[in-house]
């Protein structure tokens, strides 16, 4: 069975990732508005009605912006720990908002999604694999440091959203105050490009098929940039940009066949996807 992905933003604007199969189908984080995530659902003909719950990875408000309005629109299920909930000031009905453990599945029909820590600057956050039978995608995104459980669950991984916030050069010489440059790059703060590639170079299963670079920043990376860097190493896996401006298309992951289910161009970064 196959899982289709697509990001509807990625970046300090919003993040919302939706991984589904046939059937059912969760997003992981809501940065956007309930209006803007019904719109761009719409656009890549994915139905809302097929989104069985919600995943928080952390309590910045470029991920849950959305969620409250969202969750209780469409009686949606939001997957929180309690430390991301409290600092998030969220306030989601009672019985809509469920914990998650590190480590421990969650099941949705034919989906498992499993959280684990990262290193970022929150409360509580986590990273997610979202796995369908065989087929595994994650969704590693606001990530200080490229850790042993990043590594770990990335070497599993048939797609992945994967960080690749700024380019060295670019932060350093960018307009960015002192001690705001030294939160990015601190250890919590978010993934280089440097360290993002060394992680896809090293640890790259050969079934990885599709990587997403994600929550780049606008300011201190470019997207065609990151985009060739990754793709002189791609060997044979497909390297998209997530944007965030708009969404990408949808693709199909673990199919014998792949046929992207979108038929709208990514043609935002002068046709690279």
């Amino acid at each position: 069975m196959s899982l289709f992905i697509t990001s509807l933003n990625s970046g300090s604007n919003g993040n919302c990732y939706y991984v589904g199969n046939e059937r059912e189908a969760v997003l992981v984080d809501a940065g956007l508005s309930c209006r803007e995530t019904e719109t761009r659902m719409k656009r890549l003909g994915l139905s809302m009605a097929k989104v069985r719950a919600i995943f928080i990875s952390h309590e910045h408000s470029d991920h849950i912006r959305g969620v409250t309005v969202l969750a209780k629109k469409y009686s949606l299920p939001v997957y929180v720990t309690e430390l991301t909930y409290i600092h998030g000031g969220l306030f989601i009905a009672a019985h809509l908002v469920f914990r998650f453990t590190a480590h421990q599945p969650v099941v949705i029909g034919d989906l498992h999604i499993t959280a684990f820590p990262k290193l970022h600057d929150a409360a509580d956050p986590h990273s997610f694999i979202i796995a369908c039978g065989d087929i595994k995608v994650g969704v590693f995104t606001d990530l200080g440091d490229v850790c042993e459980n990043l590594v770990a669950h990335f070497k599993q991984c048939h797609a992945a959203f994967l960080e690749a916030n700024y380019d060295e050069e670019l932060l350093e010489n960018g307009r960015y105050p002192y001690h705001l440059k030294k939160r990015i790059r601190g250890g919590r703060g978010h993934l280089s490009n440097t360290q993002a590639l060394a992680l896809f170079i090293k640890h790259k299963a050969p079934h990885l098929t599709h990587l997403f670079l994600s929550h780049l920043s606008r300011d201190n990376n470019d997207p065609m940039l990151v985009y060739n860097l990754f793709n002189t190493h791609a060997h044979g896996a497909r390297i998209i940009v997530a944007s965030r401006f708009e969404e990408t298309p949808v693709y199909p992951i673990g199919s014998a066949n792949p046929v992207q289910i979108a038929h709208r161009q990514f043609d935002l970064f002068s046709g690279v996807e």
